[in-house]
């Protein structure tokens, strides 16, 4: 009879509750996909918003009660949510959610990761591991991600696998339109000299095939030095950049500065769902990226 209790008792702490999965997503992005796939057999928790700096979360009680009760955790990986993440996993005492666990599932690992650093050295400011982690400012890896991301759902929730394969289905079915559509309207973006305040956006140059000429920031993550603005202001004689992005969360004196002496746009890159006002899921996400970027170019400056 024990056995058989605890047998019972092991399967119930493996399925879902009340016949949801109950979703934690680090990031706005991963959330929005979740809905994609999972649809009405999802509850989603997003644990940031699109206007903070998914580096420098606090481990939050709130968000390790929510972490309690997830039956999957969705991360990005390479190391951007190493600062919390792992305090939230372990004070969660949900052993579903480990890493190593079907609960526990990494974006990162299903997309070729980019900027991979030729050695590790803190001294270089943020530098991560495994290439930089900013995978989300490129639609094409949402569908590596997604197919992967339906997948683990099918694993974890059996009865409802065929769900997550129609979702994800006609989730990439839309996906891939959008993107010829976001492609043609992009096209005179291709070769466009830009500056960068933050190393964040290999993944949207790849894709658009943006040049990036120089970042404000002397070494990912720290702040801008006078002596840094300085040298990327006279570089711009030479080597002049159209427009200065950043991402939406991030503060823009930096960039400010530098378009003011220079008289290039900045642009506020929405980088994440809800990172800017038009940016309320995945498709509004990158008609506001391409649109807002053509807008820089044209010499509309951001709002």
């Amino acid at each position: 009879m024990k056995r058989h209790f605890l047998i019972i008792a092991a399967l119930l702490a493996a399925a879902p509750a009340w016949g949801t999965v109950n979703v934690f997503a680090t990031v706005p992005e991963w959330g929005a996909l979740a809905q994609e796939i999972g649809g009405d057999k999802v509850t989603v928790f997003t644990a940031t918003t699109g206007l903070q700096d998914p580096h420098r979360i606090q481990a939050k009680p709130s968000l390790i009660s929510r972490a309690r009760n997830a039956d999957l955790l969705v991360a990005t990986g390479a190391e951007l949510e190493l600062g919390w993440l792992p305090l939230v996993q372990r004070e969660s005492g949900n052993p579903r959610i480990q890493s190593g666990q079907a609960g526990y599932f990494e974006a990162a690992q299903y997309v070729v990761l980019l900027e991979k650093p030729a050695r590790l050295d803190r001294a270089e400011g943020d530098v991560h591991a495994a290439g930089n982690p900013h995978i989300q400012t490129d639609p094409r890896n949402f569908l590596k991600v997604g197919a992967a991301l339906a997948q683990r759902l099918a694993q974890l929730d059996a009865a409802n696998a065929a769900v997550y394969a129609a979702n994800e289905k006609r989730f990439r079915e839309r996906l891939q339109a959008a993107i010829a559509r976001w492609e043609k309207a992009a096209a005179p973006l291709r070769g466009a000299p830009i500056l960068v305040q933050h190393k964040a956006f290999p993944y949207l140059e790849n894709w658009l095939g943006l040049r990036e000429t120089g970042s404000l920031e002397a070494k990912p993550g720290m702040e801008p030095s006078s002596a840094q603005l300085a040298e990327i202001l006279a570089r711009q004689q030479a080597q002049p950049a159209r427009m200065v992005l950043r991402p939406a969360y991030q503060y823009d004196a930096p960039s400010r500065w530098l378009a003011e002496r220079t008289k290039i746009n900045r642009v506020i890159v929405p980088f994440t769902i809800g990172g800017t006002p038009e940016a309320k899921d995945i498709f509004s996400l990158f008609d506001a990226t391409v649109q807002r970027l053509l807008d820089g170019m044209q010499g509309r400056d951001a709002p």
